[in-house]
């Protein structure tokens, strides 16, 4: 669970009061969704009705649903005693929510993790053929942590026989117990069918640990990993194993995500990734380096779909970062999910990438233009006044190796992409995007993200724009940034600025994003 939060004794007490009260009666119920046009309310990203927001957990694909279980507090926009909301789709765009699933009992909070489909009911769950969906979570004893206890964080699990409407808790929790790690949590299970096991990845402070599973119930400590690998900057969080074919090539290669917090390239929370091999019992990588999944501030604690028909490895990550999380200047509900992307693995030279873009059923969200293609001729600037956005697809093509887009209100609030490849960097500026002021840390500087561009090489980028978010997707997918943005009016005006004195600008139509509530 990525929560890091440090509250006041006698604040804890009335919260954990109000839990026990509250949590066996309060439902988020599918009519309490409301029209989503406040202001900033994203209009083609998933977002709770109302109220507070973090992790994505549970993501699972059973008989036809999409699950999206998330950390949710029921009772303000602020963190809280964690429950795991619910919401479901059939085609990874449109949601719809459901109510709680799980609430915290006497073991603990409900932190974040995972969900499998237990094809084989080898947990013995169901009595009459039905099929078992499992929940695999960290429970967090507030009480033990106020004693100043390190063992306040277990894993327990729930099944459900009704795909997911439904959830009864096991008896025998916790099913693994804390023998004195401080940061124990955050369980990502899979199946291994080589060794014919569960695998739990899960994270304990500095590192990973791997445990196995016959029947999602009994587990054994198998290994560790990353102790000295990766970024080490702040706690391990979120963790996610998993194989991918590498493109045009005949070789799997497995990927462990870790966010990580703090310590992202660009301050607070982000996401590092690994790429390696596993047996079944221990995961290696020679990767001296971190590399990470997105090198932008709001994209963080994600991990990916068990299940999913098509074998596709979909990703979907928390659009925050603790430093300002709290803070965002929303009144009604707190936080929003990326887009739901499809991750894939290549390979440059000797090196292993991991590569995130939108899933297709994305594009099925935008329809009418809102302006036509055009070119940006070279060392040539070109200003577009386009209503609606905030709200759209911009797409574009070059060989330029520096250039900057600008997106401005009428209030000259701005948001500013810069694309130097001679440096081998690209620049976000949101210092003058809108809102910045609600904590130092959102719009204190720049952000930066290395690049490797040959000379003349042609490149694309795409980007999507809602009503407080921006994501950037270059050359496919290879480099990405996740970032939010608080205009105080919508931008209605792009400036494309082509320094470059030889190359052209392609622009695609720019295309309205239908919103999917």
């Amino acid at each position: 669970m990525a929560a890091r939060i440090k509250l006041a004794f006698v604040f804890l007490c009335l919260l954990l009061m109000a839990c026990k009260e509250t949590t066996t009666k309060k439902e988020l119920k599918p009519s309490q969704e409301q029209s989503y046009k406040e202001k900033y309310r994203p209009q083609f990203h998933f977002s709770p009705s109302e109220k507070w927001m973090n992790d994505p957990n549970g993501l699972v694909y059973h008989d036809g649903i999409y699950h999206l279980f998330y950390q949710y507090y029921p009772d303000d926009i602020v963190w809280g005693p964690m429950h795991w909301g619910h919401a479901v789709s059939k085609d990874m765009v449109h949601w719809e929510h459901k109510p709680i699933a799980l609430y915290p009992d006497e073991h603990g909070l409900i932190f974040s993790g995972s969900a499998v489909v237990d094809i084989n009911n080898t947990s013995g769950f169901a009595e009459n053929g039905e099929v078992p969906l499992v929940a695999i979570f960290t429970y967090h004893l507030m009480e033990g942590e106020k004693a100043g206890r390190n063992d306040f964080q277990t894993q327990g699990i729930a099944f459900s026989l009704d795909n997911g409407d439904t959830w009864t808790k096991y008896e025998g929790n916790p099913v693994i117990g804390n023998e004195g790690i401080k940061d124990f949590r955050d369980p990502k299970v899979f199946w291994h069918q080589d060794s014919q096991n569960w695998i739990m990845a899960l994270v304990a402070g500095d590192h990973a640990k791997f445990y196995s599973s016959k029947n999602l119930k009994e587990w054994k400590y198998i290994s560790d990993f990353g102790k000295n690998q990766g970024a080490h900057g702040g706690v391990w969080e979120c963790p996610d194993l998993f194989p991918l074919e590498v493109e045009g090539l005949e070789e799997e290669k497995w990927v462990l995500i870790i966010s990580i917090n703090p310590g992202a390239p660009n301050g607070g929370s982000g996401t590092q990734y690994f790429i390696g091999d596993f047996d079944g019992k221990q995961f290696n990588s020679d990767q001296k380096e971190p590399k990470w999944l997105d090198y932008g501030t709001d994209n963080y604690a994600g991990v990916t779909y068990n299940n999913v028909p098509s074998g596709d490895r979909i990703f979907i990550g928390w659009m925050s970062n603790w430093d300002y999380a709290r803070n965002t200047p929303t009144e009604k509900w707190r936080s929003a999910m990326t887009l739901p992307r499809k991750l894939s693995l290549k390979k440059h030279g000797e090196e292993y990438w991991l590569v995130n873009t939108p899933l297709d059923q994305v594009e099925t969200l935008a329809k009418s233009e809102l302006i036509g293609e055009m070119l940006v001729e070279e060392g040539a600037s070109k200003e577009m006044e386009i209503e609606g956005l905030n709200q759209s697809k911009v797409e574009l093509k070059t060989s330029s190796r520096d250039f900057t887009l600008l997106f401005k209100n009428d209030l000259d609030e701005s948001l500013e992409l810069t694309l130097n490849a001679k440096d081998s960097v690209f620049v976000l500026d949101r210092t003058k995007s809108g809102k910045v002021d609600f904590q130092s840390e959102f719009g204190n500087k720049k952000h930066h993200m290395p690049i490797s561009i040959e000379e003349k090489s042609n490149y694309e980028m795409k980007i999507l724009l809602d009503w407080s978010s921006i994501e950037i997707f270059l050359n496919g997918g290879l480099y990405s940034m996740t970032e939010q943005i608080f205009p105080s009016e919508p931008y209605n005006t792009l400036i494309i600025e082509n320094r470059d004195g030889q190359e052209k600008i392609e622009l695609k139509p720019i295309q309205h994003m239908e919103t999917i509530w």
